[in-house]
């Protein structure tokens, strides 16, 4: 039996990965959390083999918290579930330590495979995804600015990119707004805009 803890903050997202896992036989839901707090509350009171996580979650930033986790579990296997289907988050999220991004306009008719694939060990990537990264192998090696930023400046810039304020940001990376105006000169400056 596959224990599958489920990180999501949208209870209808959790609600329909735990019919569909416990629909498929082997699977057994052992938890759920909402935000990264509660996430990491779930990982270190609940013995699971595969977290299946959202990036964009109330809290911190998806890609550092699936370092945390990595950090402080190990053995957990860790497969992101994002509405961001850019090949540069799925780097970042390997990078950190994940073993399968999966995006959820594909999620229904692959979850059971992913979870399936990353809790025997393997690595799980969407086909649209492989093929995106064998595309990019093509590509010129030089770095493109967006990717010499930090993942917490990525995030940063993401943020900026929607239209939220310094304040906004600070409030919901738990830092001070003058540590978020710091992010933003180190991003324009290797970004090389002006400021």
């Amino acid at each position: 039996m596959t224990r599958v803890l489920i990180a999501d903050d949208h209870a209808l997202v959790r609600d329909g990965l735990r019919h569909i896992l416990e629909g498929a036989s082997g699977f057994e839901v052992v938890g759920e959390a909402n935000d990264s707090p509660s996430t990491v509350a779930l990982i270190r009171e609940r013995a699971a083999d595969v977290l299946v996580l959202d990036l964009s979650m109330p809290g911190r930033n998806g890609v550092e918290l699936i370092k945390h986790i990595k950090e402080e579990k190990p053995t957990l296997r860790i497969l992101v579930l994002t509405m961001h289907a850019e090949q540069q988050y799925a780097v970042r999220a390997f990078k950190a330590g994940a073993s399968g991004y999966l995006t959820k306009e594909s999620a229904s008719a692959e979850l059971v495979a992913a979870v399936t694939k990353v809790a025997a060990g393997g690595v799980y990537v969407s086909l649209a995804m492989a093929e995106r990264f064998a595309q990019s192998l093509n590509e010129p090696t030089d770095l493109l600015p967006h990717q010499r930023l930090s993942d917490r400046e990525f995030d940063v810039l993401k943020r900026i990119a929607t239209g939220q304020t310094i304040t906004e940001i600070a409030a919901e990376l738990c830092v001070s707004a003058k540590t978020v105006s710091t992010y933003k000169t180190r991003i324009l400056e290797k970004m090389q805009m002006p400021h």
